[in-house]
């Protein structure tokens, strides 16, 4: 008996085959950057490896360590607080999506001082961190607290020493309520501090509060809660005191427009709203519209997905802002639309490469 063979069958299972196999061998996805989202991605990691067998190994070394390796090409993704603008990615073959948000505190170590007791403005905070206000019972923190039991004490103000997306969010916020600010440090993932002492990463600061005396920091929330810090409220753009919340972080996203955001770029800083949280930032990945292994993009994309569709509640429960399903959509669009396989073909969705 002769048999027929279809080469044009016989090519696609092939295809299919080493698709499938080199998908399931794929066991590890690397990354690095923002400290900021670090607690959730290792939540979710967890869950992930748990459900799948597939480990997130993820260095937390700040944004500008993040967008330096995946420009190098030594991870499968890089994480930044600070978006890219879409010149940038263009110019890197890079894109970028958001994939939590959260908000950056200030933090102090006040004897007898608790958690949302100490309230402060932006121009004050300002002027704290531009080195100006230099004692706790200065007038200005006074006349913002005139109950409160301030100290006759220097201020040690703690910054972040590597580039950092959770400075890019601080300073985009100082720059925006504070001329001295903005006309001196400026806004960037690392700028020349005028005063204090760095320490790197969340971890670094909220570290270095806790063992100073009558210092102040900014940390992302997450740090807050897990160190039993003494996190401070600020004076919103309605001139309302708010606490750091999951619900104050999502009152000041939900003015985002991702929709004609140019390649996801938003910034969520000092945003209207009666109950919005000033320092609120979003998260963003980084990954090439050609990656080198389409098979570890994909699970990178994997993961991501999963994340979305699933993490939603871990990330509520470290009080960050999970984002809204039609910007779910959206980015799930643009995968589709922009990282190609080797064959130029769309490696999004998996079901394509079928």
């Amino acid at each position: 008996m002769r048999f027929t063979i279809n080469k044009a069958l016989v090519t696609a299972v092939a295809a299919l085959s080493i698709w499938g196999s080199a998908t399931a061998a794929v066991d590890q996805i690397d990354g690095a950057g923002a400290t900021f989202p670090y607690p959730v991605y290792s939540k979710w990691a967890q869950a992930y490896k748990n459900k799948t067998g597939v480990q997130l190994n993820y260095q937390a070394i700040g944004s500008g360590g993040g967008i330096k390796q995946i420009e190098a090409k030594t991870v499968d993704f890089g994480a930044s607080d600070a978006p890219l603008k879409k010149e940038e990615l263009d110019k890197n073959g890079l894109m970028q999506f958001p994939m939590v948000m959260g908000g950056v505190v200030p933090v102090v170590n006040i004897k007898g001082m608790k958690a949302g007791e100490l309230k402060l403005d932006g121009k004050t905070l300002a002027e704290i961190y531009a080195g100006k206000i230099k004692k706790w019972n200065a007038p200005a923190i006074k006349k913002l607290n005139p109950n409160a039991n301030l100290p006759d004490q220097q201020i040690t103000v703690v910054h972040r020493s590597d580039g950092s997306g959770t400075t890019w969010i601080f300073t985009s916020y100082l720059t925006k309520v504070s001329d001295v600010w903005a006309n001196g440090p400026g806004h960037a993932k690392a700028v020349s501090w005028p005063t204090g002492v760095g320490g790197k990463g969340n971890q670094g600061v909220a570290s270095y509060v806790d063992r100073i005396k009558n210092s102040i920091g900014y940390v992302e929330y997450a740090y807050a809660l897990q160190n039993k810090m003494a996190y401070v409220q600020l004076k919103n753009k309605a001139g309302n005191f708010v606490e750091p919340t999951a619900s104050n972080f999502q009152a000041a996203a939900s003015n985002a427009d991702w929709q004609n955001a140019p390649g996801f770029y938003e910034v969520l800083t000092d945003q209207p709203g009666d109950k919005s949280w000033p320092i609120t930032g979003a998260s963003f990945i980084l990954m090439y519209k050609q990656p080198k292994n389409p098979q570890v993009a994909q699970a990178v994309l994997k993961f991501f997905d999963w994340s979305y569709a699933n993490g939603d509640q871990m990330a509520n429960e470290l009080d960050y802002v999970p984002m809204p399903d039609n910007v779910v959509k959206l980015v799930q669009q643009k995968w589709q639309d922009q990282i190609q396989g080797n064959n130029g073909q769309a490696i999004w969705p998996p079901q394509q490469q079928q």
